[in-house]
């Protein structure tokens, strides 16, 4: 078992150490909150071990999970990495671009391993049907949140967007090519409400859409490929897969055939992949222990959770056009 310290111990970072208390794969040592009384509070309650300071957490353990705001991500992972630390860190991977691939040099310096938190890749649905997500030339996306004051410290694009670009970019086996974005403040000093068209030099085109300003809480993604639709619904975890083959000569009773205007027939037939229950934040992190244990490379690497942010700031920077 890795020994293992939290650092950050708001919302997100309670249902951390919650979960690394129940793994099997990690021993939790303690936590680090800046906020004394509030780890005071959650130590008294839960029985965790509170640390008075970043560095004894540090020295005590194996791994780091940064929980902390994201302003201080890099802080924390520079302090971690510099002693040795294997380090998870929540999404976004830091503030900047600039701090992101300081963090990957610093990890590749002292030879230890990192992770992103982008905790999507590990929902049952998208992992029940990533497999058949081959070559998508274009993605639909919409992530709708209820309003949350927490938060609302970020653009909607760090907050929420940043998900979908990071299952997009782990799926498009292709470059960026080109961007375009708007994105309006509603009730935030930043945009509420934004939306992004992503063109990739292989000619696939994502749009995405994200609001923290919804009626209702949605988050969907559509992948439309040769001969197939893949419809993930990531708050439901369910899924949906339609695809198209040749028509049989002669087609039976119940199946459903097209014809196009050329005269070409299609069978339509639904395939139902299994989607097993999970705790995608546990699974996340037990994932981290495997990839330390059997010294293979991570789920999202620090390299992809740059890239997210780096594409999540480009669409940014539009909206300042």
């Amino acid at each position: 078992m890795l020994k293992v310290g939290v650092l950050g111990a708001g919302h997100l970072g309670k249902i951390h150490l919650r979960l690394l208390q129940q793994s099997e794969k990690y021993e939790l040592v303690g936590f680090y909150d800046e906020n004394h009384e509030n780890g005071a509070k959650i130590a008294a309650e839960f029985g965790y071990k509170q640390f008075d300071t970043i560095a004894k957490l540090i020295h005590a353990v194996n791994v780091i999970d940064i929980v902390t705001p994201t302003l201080s991500h890099y802080k924390c992972a520079k302090v971690a990495i510099k002693s040795g630390k294997h380090v998870f860190i929540e999404k976004p991977i830091s503030n900047t671009v600039a701090e992101a691939e300081e963090i990957i040099a610093l990890a590749k310096e002292f030879n230890v391993k990192g992770q992103v938190g982008h905790v999507e890749r590990f929902n049952p649905a998208f992992i029940a049907t990533k497999s058949m997500i081959e070559n998508p030339m274009f993605i639909e996306s919409h992530r709708l949140a209820e309003f949350n004051p927490r938060g609302t410290d970020v653009p909607v694009v760090l907050d929420l967007m940043i998900h979908d670009i990071d299952a997009i970019l782990s799926v498009v086996n292709s470059k960026v090519k080109n961007i375009n974005a708007s994105g309006v403040s509603v009730i935030s000093d930043t945009p509420d409400i934004a939306n992004a068209r992503i063109e990739f030099e292989n000619g696939c085109v994502a749009n995405l859409t994200a609001s923290r300003i919804s009626m209702k809480n949605m988050r969907k993604s559509r992948f439309f490929q040769k001969d197939a639709y893949i419809s993930v619904d990531f708050l439901d975890k369910v899924c949906e897969v339609v695809k198209m083959k040749d028509a049989p000569e002669i087609p039976g009773d119940f199946d459903m055939i097209l014809q196009n205007a050329e005269g070409v027939k299609k069978q339509i037939y639904f395939a139902n992949p299994e989607v097993a229950p999970n705790n995608a934040i546990l699974d996340e992190l037990e994932s981290f222990a495997n990839a330390i244990n059997t010294d293979t490379t991570p789920v999202v690497t620090l390299e992809q959770g740059t890239n997210a942010l780096r594409v999540a700031y480009q669409i940014i920077d539009c909206f300042k056009k």
